[in-house]
């Protein structure tokens, strides 16, 4: 009587196949995913900049032809109307009187070595009188928003 070739599960060397290409994809896929942890977190700072930057026009436009001078997330609070408290991923954050230009202070990223780091956000006159903001700061260049 012939026996019947019967075979139950994987071999070892199947396994350890599976498991090396498993190895591999996780090796690529975690420092990119936490790249994109970063940069989603950067993204809601980079959002409150903008607002920030938005309500500076229309102050400047609408009460002087100045911009206000806000030192601190409660001063931005009380001239310009908006709540950054609520964001706990910035740490400080003012406008400079003279020039207009935003500075904020990030925390909570991810990152250590980005903790503590500055994006600012300068405006600039155009010809046809529009104002122009540049992205700038001590962030990494591959961080800092294009414009």
């Amino acid at each position: 009587m012939l026996k019947k070739n019967c075979r139950g599960g994987f071999s070892l060397i199947e396994l350890l196949f599976v498991i090396a290409i498993i190895s591999i994809l996780a090796a690529i896929a975690i420092p990119m995913y936490k790249a994109q942890v970063i940069s989603a977190r950067l993204t809601e700072v980079t959002n409150a900049m903008s607002h920030i930057s938005t309500a500076l026009v229309n102050y400047r436009r609408e009460v002087t032809n100045a911009w206000p001078n806000c030192g601190s997330v409660a001063e931005i609070q009380t001239s310009l109307g908006l709540a950054l408290s609520a964001l706990n991923r910035i740490s400080s954050a003012s406008v400079n009187q003279g020039t207009g230009a935003i500075s904020v202070t990030v925390i909570n990223i991810g990152d250590s070595t980005l903790d503590g780091s500055t994006i600012t956000l300068v405006p600039s006159t155009g010809a046809d009188g529009s104002i122009i903001w540049n992205w700038g700061g001590t962030l990494p260049t591959k961080l800092i928003p294009k414009r």
